[in-house]
């Protein structure tokens, strides 16, 4: 299986925020984002597998600023780091404002996919090969929180036993 670079599988989206995407405040739902995320995110984890992908979970989300109605919601999604049957893909969300073209970061939120065959069942993946400084960045950090959702998943299990 060839390794894939991050600039094979990424992916720029572009919406606009409409009324009814949003509360009476006039931003926009934070579940209407959270849609999108795991939306580009299952792009990109199946552009780089070229499978079916299921979402294995999403860790906490921070929204930064509000996105008012029409603006402009960027989300950027890569991988950042692979294991053998799962990636994490990181998703930076941005809002432009569409008179002025001023950018605010918004949420960035980490995914873990798993690729999965035609049985349902996990299967192996591409391996990711970080080229930049900051693809190199993201990656030993994906790992380090990777390490640290697999604790999380081990105590959870153990107070689930006792």
């Amino acid at each position: 299986m060839k390794s894939k670079t991050v600039k094979e599988s990424q992916v720029l989206r572009t919406e606009i925020v409409h009324p009814g995407d949003t509360n009476p405040l006039g931003t926009i739902f934070g579940g209407t984002v959270v849609q999108w995320i795991d939306k580009v995110a299952a792009i990109c984890a199946m552009r780089h597998t070229r499978r079916n992908v299921v979402t294995a979970s999403i860790d906490a989300m921070d929204f930064h600023s509000p996105i008012k109605v029409g603006y402009f919601v960027i989300l950027k999604a890569s991988v950042n780091y692979t294991g053998k049957t799962s990636m994490e893909i990181g998703v930076k969300v941005e809002s432009e404002h569409p008179m002025t073209g001023e950018i605010k970061h918004t949420a960035s939120a980490y995914l873990t996919f798993v690729a999965i065959d035609e049985h349902g069942k996990p299967t192996a993946i591409p391996q990711i090969i970080p080229k930049t400084d900051d693809e190199q960045k993201r990656f030993e950090m994906a790992k380090k929180r990777r390490e640290h959702r697999l604790n999380m998943k081990k105590a959870q299990e153990a107070l689930y036993k006792s």
